[in-house]
């Protein structure tokens, strides 16, 4: 896999990742970690503030797809299949982190599991995790 290449997908290769501001922080094989850098237009909630629950979810969808593609070849293709984010505890109006691991490879399909939280916290804080998901796509194999 060319992670350079990859980088550049995700941070400029996509219009939705760009309008995000998506970074990455992380990048190998099976393993992908993400920052959105905070933008007062990702709020949800402005009593709280806290961010939109569909920023999480892009979020854990971008972050989980990237990690399975890490696995796979560039001229692979990666589709979302399922979806499915736990939502527990509000995101602060701060930079929002994502780390996304494979748990299954197979010919077609890919599994990953994603934690989110935000700056200021780190993975390991697993009682600061903001969200967890996991995803399952479809990898249409290229030449």
């Amino acid at each position: 896999m060319d992670f350079a290449r990859l980088k550049e997908i995700i941070e400029d290769g996509l219009p939705f990742n760009k309008l995000l501001g998506i970074r990455v922080v992380e990048l190998c094989a099976g393993l992908v970690t993400l920052r959105v850098p905070f933008k007062p237009e990702l709020v949800g909630d402005p009593r709280r503030p806290a961010l939109h629950g569909g920023v999480l979810s892009s979020l854990v969808d971008v972050c989980g797809g990237f990690a399975v593609w890490t696995s796979c070849h560039l001229e692979d293709r990666i589709a979302t299949i399922d979806l499915s984010v736990d939502y527990l505890r509000p995101a602060l109006a701060k930079d929002l982190y994502a780390q996304a691991t494979v748990r299954l490879l197979g010919n077609r399909v890919g599994n990953a599991h994603v934690v989110l939280w935000n700056e200021g916290d780190n993975v390991q804080q697993t009682d600061r995790h903001v969200a967890v998901g996991r995803a399952v796509y479809n990898i249409r194999r290229g030449k």
